[in-house]
């Protein structure tokens, strides 16, 4: 059987998908992560054994899923197959034999253990007496093999020399002052020999101080070149780094919003990282190992010129010690998978420790939350342990190697100037040329090893850059919003993105008038929210269809459906910025007149004013330093300010006193009158049911289905779902 091809998850919720791809590799077809995690539904929670028998199904695999013991696993289970591991992860079993059970762990490599170990990782249910484990067989259909592997549609080492070739002129400066450098230090063997072999030995002090003298320049001239070299390298660093993480948070700006629902921020926050990787191998290994390279030919021709033998001994030991090297760089690529996954896992957790400081305090959990991060450390210092252990066993065999190779190198010079085959001088400039020999060998080391780093990091920002931008260019999208605005909704049906998930919305049909109030109304949990995400295109409906006038909301711009659109969100976000820029910050300089206007709007221009500095005030992330009720009213303002066509507001005054309800109400109902193209659009969400009575519309929805539509007149008539709604907020009565 040929080695089983092992793929290394790149988030701590990749385990399913990356198990299903290095199945599919063993049967022959090679598919991009991107593509598996969008089949098995992936979530932040990770995916379902469902999930992935889905997604297997849908490129061309027969499933099923069982729950066995380990005996029957080894003798009737198709190999490879998907195990249930630990009860919170997916690994690959791929073989079993001589009491051996060999598996592809996505998280740590290839692994046998016993059958012991096995069962008591996997078999972890016990049923009637008999320990069992849940595993996932897969079989090949005709159809998986009609499947053409996908082509990567990431970035690669080759597309990103163009950020350095840019710099094309300064990169010439750079190998001018690598030539000139290379020619300096060229010279210094020779003066090294003729001060020992002709200055010393003729007595000669005029001549030392002659050389000396030129040593020194040589000197100067070398630390000038270096100095100017260092300033051009940190300036086109510098330029590059910026233009890479420019284009990287571009690209994820451009992403759906989905995205983000299924990522930790400590996973997004570590690709960041990765740029560094990126930018420094491309500015500083990169060209560092250009000019070892000049100089490794350079002064191995003069070795050779200097000693054949010992050139030989040079160039084997030097092959040697690259082997050894590079049998470490696949454990290295293994701790530094795991290192991302925990370093991404230790971020999350201490944002949200910082965060969440309050409400720990509030539940006495402060010392639980500081164990669960210490523990984080732990595993961290474990691995960081391991790191060492492999650095010292590699570093241990190199010093042997290089310090042999130093040692037979001086036995041969000392053994040849006895003999007379070499004077005195020449073993000196032999010693000088040996160590400026070893440099270029130890970049040229530290090069794989970068390479290896760069490679690892682009592997995982490829799968930010292979997936589809929000707005594709693959589809021409309306630039214009058509005459007749009003909203239609077609046995729209939705479900979050997890497999078994119940559906959120189901079949909804509804037309929300142009110019007109809408209410939605519910219980939680009846989709409310989620219509209103739909509407502002967060996400795609899984079938049916949302229209403005005769056009799909689908063939609509983001971007110009959303700057039509003033939204006030449950999970609306306040920066760390002033009062006004907070308002006003979709503009890049606040319009005075209309942030006057939307806070007045909001009732919230009293409380701005009467602060020292008033519009100027800072105030902090989330919108510390200010109460619920203020930040609401902040929202409503920021939404106001854009003078929008269409307006959605979900809970918008739920944390307000009913003072303020009442003012910013009756503003509001004014404000929705004065639009550009007469009356403004308004779907408003609330529980609080005083805000929605005057609208033209009340749309009742339970469990996803809307069961009840009409004014507040008619439906409290009805007795029905709104009735029961309304009759305790209201006082109704039976």
């Amino acid at each position: 059987m040929s080695k089983f091809y092992h793929y290394q998850q790149h988030d701590a919720m990749d385990c399913g998908p990356t198990c299903l791809r290095m199945v599919a590799k063993h049967y022959g077809r090679v598919f991009s992560i991107q593509k598996l995690r969008e089949a098995t539904q992936i979530g932040k929670e990770g995916v379902s054994l469902l999930g992935i028998s889905e997604a297997a199904e849908s490129i061309g695999f027969k499933t099923l899923a069982v729950k066995a013991p380990f005996k029957q696993l080894e003798k009737d289970a198709p190999l490879p197959c998907i195990v249930h591991w630990k009860q919170n992860h997916f690994v690959v079993v791929y073989q079993i034999k001589k009491n051996q059970v060999y598996v592809a762990d996505p998280a740590i490599g290839l692994i046998k253990y016993s059958y012991t170990e096995f069962e008591s990782q996997w078999a972890t249910t016990i049923i009637e007496g008999e320990k069992t484990g849940i595993a996932l067989l897969l079989e090949p259909t005709q159809r998986f093999y009609q499947e053409t592997d996908e082509q990567t549609k990431g970035i690669n080492l080759s597309m990103l020399s163009g950020y350095v070739f840019k710099y094309k002129r300064l990169i010439l400066q750079l190998f001018l002052g690598l030539f000139i450098g290379s020619i300096l230090q060229l010279i210094l063997p020779f003066l090294t020999q003729s001060v020992v072999d002709t200055g010393i030995q003729t007595r000669n002090l005029h001549f030392i101080y002659l050389v000396l003298a030129a040593q020194l320049m040589l000197f100067i001239g070398r630390m000038s070149v270096e100095f100017i070299r260092s300033w051009i390298l940190l300036h086109i660093s510098t330029r590059i780094n910026l233009s890479i993480l420019s284009d990287f948070l571009g690209k994820l700006l451009r992403l759906p919003v989905s995205f983000f629902e299924s990522k930790k921020t400590g996973d997004i926050l570590q690709r960041i990282g990765d740029h560094q990787r990126i930018e420094s191998f491309l500015t500083g290994t990169s060209l560092n190992v250009l000019f070892s390279m000049f100089n490794l030919i350079i002064f191995s021709v003069v070795l050779a010129y200097y000693n054949l033998t010992i050139f030989g001994v040079f160039l084997i030991s030097s092959i040697v010690y690259s082997i050894w090297i590079v049998l470490f760089l696949r454990y290295r690529r293994k701790l530094d998978n795991k290192r991302f996954a925990l370093a991404s896992q230790n971020q999350s957790s201490l944002i949200q420790l910082v965060q969440s400081v309050p409400e720990l305090k509030l539940n006495n959990a402060e010392i639980k939350k500081r164990w669960e991060w210490e523990n984080l450390q732990v595993k961290n210092f474990h691995l960081s342990v391991k790191g060492l252990a492999l650095q010292q066993y590699q570093q241990t065999g190199a010093m042997i190697i290089n310090e042999g190779k130093n040692i037979v190198i001086s036995f041969l010079a000392a053994t040849e100037v006895v003999n007379g085959q070499m004077t005195l001088g020449a073993m000196m400039a032999l010693q000088y040329i040996i160590g400026q020999l070893n440099s270029p060998v130890e970049q040229l080391i530290q090069f794989m090893q970068h390479y290896q780093d760069a490679q690892i990091s682009l592997e995982r920002l490829n799968e930010i850059h292979e997936i589809d931008d929000e707005e594709t260019t693959q589809k021409p999208l309306l630039h214009i919003l058509p005459e007749n605005q009003d909203i239609q909704l077609k046995n729209l049906t939705f479900t979050y993105t997890g497999a078994g998930n119940d559906p959120v919305l189901k079949n909804i049909n509804l037309t929300i008038p142009q110019g007109k109030i809408t209410a939605i109304v519910g219980t939680s949990g009846s989709g409310k929210t989620t219509l209103l995400k739909l509407l502002l295109k967060f996400y795609k409906p899984q079938s049916g269809e949302i229209r403005l006038g005769n056009v799909s909301l689908e063939n609509i711009s983001h971007k110009l459906w959303r700057s039509k659109c003033g939204t006030v969100m449950q999970e609306g976000v306040i920066f760390s910025d002033t009062i006004a820029e907070n308002i006003a910050f979709s503009d890049e300089f606040p319009d005075t007149k209309k942030l006057l206007h939307a806070v007045k709007v909001a009732n919230i221009q009293s409380f701005i004013e009467e602060l020292p500095l008033s519009y100027n005030t800072k105030i902090g992330a989330e919108g510390n330093g200010i109460s619920q009720g203020q930040k609401q009213r902040m929202l409503i303002a920021r939404a106001v300010y854009k003078n929008p066509d269409f307006i959605f507001f979900d809970e918008a005054t739920n944390a307000l006193d009913a003072n303020n309800e009442s003012v910013i109400m009756t503003n509001l109902e004014e404000f929705f009158k004065s639009g550009s193209t007469g009356r403004r659009t308004v779907i408003v969400v609330a529980h609080r049911l005083s805000t929605v009575k005057n609208a033209d519309q009340i749309v009742v929805m339970e469990k996803g289905e809307i069961v009840e539509v009409g004014t507040h007149a008619q439906l409290t008539q009805r007795h029905g779902k709104y009735f029961e709604l309304v009759k305790n907020q209201l006082e109704l009565g039976n």
